[in-house]
């Protein structure tokens, strides 16, 4: 994937002994990591590490997540965890992740994050520069 394309960001990820929980499937706080792990490598993946961040003087910060849980994951079940940002504001976004199981293609949950761009001096939200949206390109108009 480019780092100017509009297409999901795949960030593969394999349920782990740790992931499972008294039921013995994936619990539900893995997926939010999962979530949050994906977001993360897609920034580091169109060149915004933590470094480059911390040189504009802001981060993203989660203000909402929003999970729909679809089916159970068990250990060592492939899961590919596609995200895009769905529509910049000017001081936010949203995120649309969906989860999906890589042997059979069932989608076991999908997200919305909200994030805010928040600046590190301040601690309060500040208008996400151009070259971010510029390597973010808004999917606007694709389901989650």
């Amino acid at each position: 994937m480019s780092a100017a394309s509009s297409e999901e960001y795949v960030f593969p990820v394999v349920a782990a002994p740790d992931d499972i929980d008294e039921l013995g499937h994936v619990s539900n706080v893995v997926y939010v990591r999962w979530v949050q792990d994906a977001a993360k490598a897609h920034s580091e993946a169109v060149g915004w590490d933590r470094a480059a961040y911390l040189r504009a003087g802001a981060v993203f910060v989660v203000r909402r997540h929003e999970i729909d849980y679809l089916a159970s994951v068990f250990e060592g079940d492939r899961i590919e965890v596609r995200t895009h940002i769905a529509k910049f504001g000017a001081a936010t976004c949203e995120r649309k992740t969906r989860l999906v199981r890589a042997s059979d293609g069932v989608e076991v949950a999908r997200a919305v994050t909200s994030w805010a761009f928040v600046a590190t001096a301040t601690q309060r939200p500040t208008r996400i520069p151009q070259e971010i949206r510029d390597v973010f390109p808004a999917a606007v108009g694709r389901g989650a």
